[in-house]
């Protein structure tokens, strides 16, 4: 490693902690004074801060995964566009390009230098979901220029001045582009707030060069990573997992090699790239797969790029982990999100005190189009989360989102915005898989039209052929299911609902963890009084019998 001027712990610790409530303070204006559901309420979104060589070093502590991996590579693609020379206070540089940033195009990363005195010192940036992009994204799409508008690498601000070139063409082809420019001046005003607290941080504690402090940091986190990964047996470890697909199932295959303080995970064998929109370009890849393993060997200590020095991830070209262009990618996630899983399997012998069982993700969605009753176009988006998997040590919670970190919007809140009422929301018994440690419980929901004008939904659902695996003996949870009017129709479609039409959907309940003959007979019966577990699936999975007040 590089050597750099020594920082005593103490200040390495008081100045980490600034910056991170400094990042934590920026991404709470971006949210009070976004205008979109999906950042004020689901969270769908992330704050970096990235030194002057472009590494991540700080983020804010609610995020989601693939944004902070993602976000400096994206910033190396902007950086040959505008290099740095070129760059002046008050600029700040815009993307959507999916196999350039997140994976799809929905996610607009923005960045602004930062100066001090006169010098480039460091990186702000953000990534946020805006639910429409232009275009007519479809579970059909043959290539990526089907699904939106891409924004090329280009200055929305210079020098602090609105681009009105870039304004103009994004404005005409967006569906409801004042939703999507109110998120993008939210972040102007955060990018202000946090510029100012991080050089009054550097200021207070009399650094001169933050470069060599984040050295240190980082430097002090591969340690620990590298401590991690040496502290376990050297091998390789495999898995492979189901993906439902489309009209052919999908494969991951998966090799984790450990050798000495090294860690590298290997795709070859996946099934190849195809013109549906899941394929999962190398960026989101490599994402989930670093989370996934930073989960398991090094969840504590502070996440940036050091972490990641020790770790090698490769995906065959052409697959559907690192696609070529222009291969479409709006849903990506329905890949991406079953990477932590299936590294999780891998290890699970390995390091089966760090890991869970399958959750009922990649995560669900619903997209609904069409016009409100005075008129006025709406889009909007709602999450629901399957069941977690089963911990180690716990059973998996109902509901949780992961391997992203998607927060629900409030029933009340959706209701009020759009012509559509959430009849139904509920946990389903049954529906988390058994085992030592019992599966999270999937949820029902279910959504009644009463808009006057038809509305279109769109859904991309996974876990409906396979549902979520059990581990080291836990049993699968249950699998997924989409239902109108009490018919079943396909989990990835398209299609028009008119007034008083019923949508319901079932999610995915988490996979168990360890042979469901170790769990105690307390935690079955509190199962069953519950209601989580049925009588009939407690004698079936559990072979338990009912006694006294129970029966």
């Amino acid at each position: 490693m590089t050597e750099t001027k020594k920082f005593s712990a103490l200040q390495v610790g008081i100045v980490w902690q600034r910056i991170n409530g400094l990042l934590d303070e920026t991404a709470q204006v971006f949210v009070r004074t976004s205008f979109s559901s999906v950042v004020r309420d689901n969270w769908d979104f992330a704050v970096c801060l990235m030194d002057s060589k472009g590494r991540l070093f700080a983020q804010s502590s609610r995020s989601i995964p693939s944004f902070i991996g993602s976000m400096p590579r994206t910033l190396k693609i902007m950086l040959k566009r505008f290099p740095k020379e070129s760059l002046s206070p008050g600029d700040v540089m815009i993307s959507n390009d999916g196999y350039h940033g997140t994976g799809h195009l929905n996610d607009i990363t923005m960045i602004r230098p930062v100066f001090r005195d006169g010098k480039l010192i460091a990186f702000l940036g953000s990534v946020f979901h805006s639910v429409d992009i232009g275009g007519a994204p479809s579970v059909t799409a043959r290539d990526s220029f089907e699904e939106g508008l891409t924004i090329p690498v280009s200055k929305i601000l210079v020098k602090g001045v609105r681009n009105e070139d870039v304004i103009a063409f994004m404005t005409n082809n967006l569906r409801a582009p004042e939703e999507t420019f109110g998120d993008i001046g939210a972040q102007f005003s955060a990018y202000e707030l946090g510029i100012k607290r991080l050089i009054k941080i550097l200021d207070d504690e009399q650094i001169n060069d933050l470069d060599m402090l984040v050295e240190e940091i980082l430097g002090r986190s591969e340690i620990a990573m590298r401590n991690a990964i040496s502290a376990v047996p050297d091998g390789i470890y495999s898995d492979e997992i189901m993906l439902d697909g489309f009209e052919e199932p999908l494969k991951i295959c998966c090799e984790v090699c450990i050798s000495g303080s090294e860690l590298s995970v290997d795709f070859s064998g996946t099934s190849e790239q195809i013109n549906r929109p899941v394929n999962s370009v190398l960026n989101y890849t490599v994402a989930y797969s670093a989370y996934a393993i930073k989960c398991a060997f090094d969840p504590y200590t502070p996440n940036n790029e050091g972490s990641f020095r020790p770790i090698t991830i490769t995906a065959p070209e052409g697959s559907i982990l690192n696609p070529l262009r222009p291969a479409p990618v709006w849903a990506r996630h329905l890949t991406g999100h079953y990477l932590p899983p299936v590294i999780f399997s891998a290890l699970a012998k390995l390091i089966p005190d760090r890991i869970i069982a399958d959750c009922g993700s990649p995560v669900w969605n619903v997209y609904f189009a069409g016009k409100l009753d005075d008129g006025q176009r709406f889009i909007k988006m709602f999450f629901m989360n399957g069941g977690h998997g089963a911990r180690p040590h716990e059973d998996g919670p109902p509901c949780l989102s992961f391997p992203s970190n998607i927060a629900t919007v409030p029933v009340e809140q959706f209701e009020n915005s759009v012509p559509i009422l959430i009849t139904e929301k509920s946990l389903i018994p049954d529906s988390g898989g058994a085992g030592k440690f019992r599966g999270g419980q999937a949820q029902r929901l279910s959504f009644k039209i009463v808009s006057k004008d038809p509305v279109t939904m769109t859904i991309r659902h996974e876990r409906v052929k396979y549902p979520p695996r059990g581990l080291l003996g836990g049993k699968a949870g249950s699998p997924g299911c989409d239902y109108v009017n009490g018919e079943r129709i396909p989990a990835k479609s398209r299609m028009d609902l008119k007034n008083n039409d019923m949508v319901t959907f079932d999610t995915a309940g988490g996979g168990g963890i360890g042979s469901p003959s170790e769990r105690s007979e307390e935690k079955i019966i509190q199962d069953l009084e519950s209601g989580a577990v049925t009588k009939e699936a407690a004698e079936r999975d559990y072979a338990f019998k009912m006694k006294g007040s129970l029966k």
